[in-house]
Parts: C-alpha cells; sequence; structure tokens
C-alpha cells in the first residue's frame, strides 16, 4: 500500500520501515536508561538510608540529564598501548545484539517489529553475541584488570546462558511453537508462570548474572578489579557499555513478561499498558535485587550456575515433557 502512495520501489518501503524501527527501538532504550538511572539512584539512596539525587529538577528528576550531557561532554581518553581497534570497537559493537533482540519483542497486540516463526531461537542466538564485545573490550585495553574482567564476563554469560535456555525450553514445549506472538496468545487464560514456576526462578536466576548485576557483577567487580572491562574506558564509549546494561535489563524482563506473564493480555485497558506495568514491576525487582544482596565469588558464580541450576532446568524440562505426553494421551 506504501508502495504504491509513495510511488517507490517495495525495497525501499522495507528499507524505510527497519530504520523506524530502528530509531523506536534505540528511543525506547535511551529512554529507558534514563528512567532507570533515576529510579536504581533512588532505590539506592532508599537502601543506604540517604535521599539520593535531588537537587536538579523537582525531586532530582532532571538528574539523568544532566549525567548524560556530561557524559556527552567528556574526552574519550584513549590510553597508550591499547589496540585502538578493538578498544573503539568494543563499546558499539556491545548494542548492537541488544538492539537487533528488540526485533521480536511483542510490546502488544500487533506492536512487534518481526514476529518471526524462530523468534525464541532468534533471540537466544543474537543474544549469545554479547560476550565478543566484552571480550573484545577487555583484551584491547591493555590492561590486566580489564582483561581478567572480559573473560569472567565471557565465563559467565556463557554458564548462565545454558539455564537459561533450558528454562525456556519449557514454555517452547507447551505451546509447540517458538513464535513470540503464539507463546503470548496462549497464555490468554493461564499465565505460565503458573504451569512453569521453576523455569521462572531459574530464568529470574540467570536473567541477572546474563545482565552482569548484582549479586553477579563479578566481570566489574570494583573491590577487585576496579571496573573490570569498564576501567580504561570514559565519556561516550563508558556511556554505551552503561545503556547497553539497562538495555540488556528491559530486554530480560521484557522477555520473562512474554514468555511467563501473559505478555499483553490484561482486563479492560489496552495490551501495551499491562506489557508496560509487568515489565516495569520487574524492572523494580531487579533494581531492588541489586541493592539487596551481597556479590558472590567467582567459585559460587560457577557452582550455582553448573550445580545447581543446569541440573534443576534438565529436570524441569524432563517433567515437562510427561505433562505434555500426558496431557496429548487424555486428549485434553
Amino acid at each position: 500500500m506504501l508502495t504504491g502512495w509513495l510511488g517507490v520501489d517495495s525495497v525501499w518501503v522495507e528499507l524505510g520501515m527497519v530504520l523506524v524501527y530502528l530509531a523506536g527501538i534505540l528511543g525506547v532504550i535511551m529512554a529507558a536508561a534514563l528512567v532507570l538511572l533515576l529510579v536504581e539512584r533512588r532505590v539506592a539512596g532508599f537502601v543506604q538510608y540517604r535521599l539520593g539525587p535531588n537537587r536538579v529538577g523537582f525531586q532530582g528528576v532532571l538528574q539523568p540529564v544532566a549525567d548524560m550531557f556530561k557524559l556527552l561532554t567528556k574526552e574519550n581518553i584513549t590510553p597508550a598501548g591499547v589496540d585502538k581497534t578493538l578498544h573503539t570497537l568494543a563499546p558499539v559493537l556491545v548494542l548492537v545484539p541488544t538492539v537487533l533482540a528488540f526485533a521480536v519483542v511483542p510490546f502488544g497486540r500487533g506492536m512487534i517489529a518481526q514476529d518471526l516463526n524462530i523468534g525464541i531461537f532468534y533471540l537466544i542466538a543474537v543474544t549469545s553475541l554479547t560476550t565478543i564485545p566484552f571480550l573484545m573490550g577487555g583484551w584491547g585495553s591493555n590492561n590486566k584488570y580489564s582483561l581478567l574482567g572480559g573473560m569472567r564476563a565471557v565465563a559467565q554469560m556463557i554458564s548462565y546462558e545454558v539455564p537459561m535456555v533450558f528454562s525456556l525450553l519449557g514454555v517452547v514445549m507447551i505451546v509447540g511453537s517458538l513464535q513470540m506472538s503464539q507463546i503470548v496468545e496462549a497464555q490468554q487464560k493461564v499465565w505460565f508462570v503458573f504451569l512453569q514456576p521453576l523455569a521462572f526462578f531459574i530464568y529470574i536466576i540467570a536473567a541477572t548474572a546474563e545482565c552482569n548485576r548484582l549479586p553477579f557483577d563479578i566481570p566489574e567487580g570494583e573491590s577487585e578489579l576496579t571496573a573490570g572491562v569498564y576501567t580504561e574506558y570514559t565519556g561516550m564509549k563508558w556511556s554505551l557499555f552503561m545503556m547497553t546494561e539497562y538495555g540488556n535489563l528491559v530486554l530480560v524482563s521484557a522477555v520473562a513478561t512474554t514468555m511467563f506473564l501473559g505478555g499483553w493480555h490484561g482486563p479492560l485497558l489496552p495490551g501495551w499498558f499491562w506489557f508496560g506495568l509487568k515489565t516495569s514491576l520487574l524492572l523494580g525487582f531487579f533494581i531492588l535485587m541489586r541493592w539487596t544482596f551481597p556479590r558472590v565469588r567467582v567459585d559460587q558464580l560457577m557452582k550455582i550456575g553448573w550445580k545447581y541450576l543446569v541440573p534443576v532446568s534438565l529436570v524441569n524440562i524432563f517433567i515437562t515433557g510427561i505433562g505434555v505426553y500426558l496431557y496429548k494421551s487424555m486428549g485434553w
């Protein structure tokens, strides 16, 4: 239809739509980063029994904007001895998987950039690429703390990627589809958090580790590695890493809403409202968890992942398989 109105080839129309979707996703990530930055600092102040930011604007609401301008105007320092190509590309590439992953997240009925029939598979494949820019940043910084942080990030993300994928498999087995919109439609009567509570619990823990947030912020570990991968980054490069962290936080919350909390389903109000509300509550939970639990050690992190989460997630898949078989055998 747009091709006829505009009088241009369909390829250009599709390219234009891709750019519109890309701009929309980037806008969502940037807006979420600013809001979450303020909320996180206020929650941190509340947990630590202090006021938090309260000077810039009413109740400090403009503090993230001031922080953004400060970061944009700071000098991007490139230390001597770094691999300039890897050091510069890492903060740019780290945001790419997050933006691509949002393409298959349904924000409401029909509000999805690409409703792929292999949505979950695409999501897992794309997000697994996040480890490469972290290793690039650690290796290219020519700093032992950065390198250790990069190696820890790779080990952690690979370790927790396995139970996270297994936790999603239970939902896929019940629905019989990898398409995100069909998974949401299947939860019209019962949310999968009630059918897969163990998988939801595993997903929340693994998602926290995938986002490198407390109590699993081992790659950053200020007390051990100063700031890990981020040690040699300043200004805009550093802010891209931070924007990616908040973008990933929104992504894992949105995926949890889609897979376990019924997605856009809810009474009376529009679907996008319920999707946003559920995602916001999960974001609040992740922020509160960061400022509540202490950081675990590296060996404890690996132990939790491989000795507990992986076996339990396999048991969940086994039980789900039996349940699905019995359900179909009885003709329900």
